[in-house]
């Protein structure tokens, strides 16, 4: 029965009955409206290539930018690690859509099947997707995240992703549901795909306070999340600058990593040291403006001088939107330091 029909019998019984319209009208128009959201989704997202990274590492990168209508929430890479038993997704897109692309995509190479999936961290473009491959794998899909992760996609930051998404992208990411992770996991937790290692690193605060990086070991790759970027700075809001120096210290010693995957922008080997390069440019000029009594107003025109800084605004996504509060965070913390 279409939901209009269902409608009007439903006004039509409740006449015949002498029942009082209004229960019943209310009744059946909650019914349409959850019909609608069942129902409704967002367009196909169009395919795009896989790339071999390294002999177990594949990527579908997404083109660089933010969530729009034109892009449909593509703005985040989707990693797979492909072993003998089976392969694991490291951040699965923003939304169902995408994540349905992915899965064909990664059809069409393989026949062996999606064993898993880690969620780096809250953020949404990295764990929407879920949905997509629950429904190609099942619901008892193995989904390991930080356990902080976990609770924060299962409370409001969930919803918030989730709803957030469907604006910016003008209704495109529009039926995708939250998928929770389903195994909390932390430091040094393995993954063992028959001939390939994926190890698990968290060393605290870094882009947010619960990131996982992945560490592929016998590729000598390592996917950070958020935590490193090609040429892109984006949200710190969580991040720590102290944190995330601490947290590529660890990574520097306790991997043998020569490809820096991140979820924004191409891998290679360099990503680290730009990122290392910009960050310590910011951090120490707002320390230097902190110590010389530099209001907050003024820091963003005090870090600019650093040509670690100012070098990069041409080159670097989301500068001009982000800059200022990447700036402000430094400040803020150094001036936190202190004390």
């Amino acid at each position: 029965m279409t939901t209009t029909r269902r409608l009007v019998l439903a006004g039509g019984f409740s006449a015949a009955l002498g029942l009082t319209a209004g229960r019943d009208l209310l009744s059946g128009v909650a019914e349409a409206a959850g019909d609608l959201a069942a129902h409704v989704l967002g367009p196909p997202v169009a395919d795009r290539p896989i790339e071999r990274i390294s002999p177990h590492v594949f990527l579908i990168r997404a083109p660089d930018g933010f969530p729009t209508r034109e892009n449909q929430g593509m703005m985040s890479n989707i990693t797979f690690v492909v072993g003998d038993s089976g392969v694991v997704v490291v951040d699965s897109g923003a939304s169902l859509q995408i994540a349905r692309m992915a899965v064909g995509r990664l059809k069409d190479m393989t026949a062996k099947p999606v064993v898993g999936i880690v969620n780096t961290h809250y953020h949404g473009d990295h764990w929407l997707g879920n949905h997509g491959f629950v429904e190609a794998w099942g619901e008892d899909l193995p989904r390991w995240s930080h356990r902080d992760t976990r609770i924060a996609i299962e409370g409001e930051t969930g919803s918030f992703w989730r709803d957030s998404m469907v604006k910016w992208t003008s209704g495109a990411t529009m039926g995708t549901r939250i998928v929770a992770p389903n195994h909390d996991v932390g430091h040094g937790f393995e993954i063992s795909l028959g001939d390939v290692t994926l190890r698990l690193h968290h060393y605290g605060r870094a882009h947010t306070p619960c990131d996982l990086c992945v560490e592929v070991v016998e590729d000598g790759v390592t996917c950070v999340g958020d935590v490193l970027m090609d040429h892109r700075i984006a949200n710190l809001d969580d991040g720590s600058y102290k944190g995330t120096f601490d947290t590529l210290d660890h990574l520097q010693a306790a991997t043998k990593t020569t490809v820096w995957l991140p979820a924004h922008g191409a891998p290679g080997a360099a990503v680290l040291a730009w990122q290392r390069d910009l960050f310590e440019g910011i951090w120490e000029s707002c320390v230097r403006a902190v110590e010389r009594g530099v209001p907050l107003d003024g820091a963003l025109a005090f870090a600019l001088k650093d040509p670690r800084v100012a070098s990069q605004a041409a080159t670097t996504a989301g500068w001009d939107r982000n800059i200022g509060k990447y700036v402000s965070i430094a400040y803020l913390e150094a001036e936190q330091a202190q004390f």
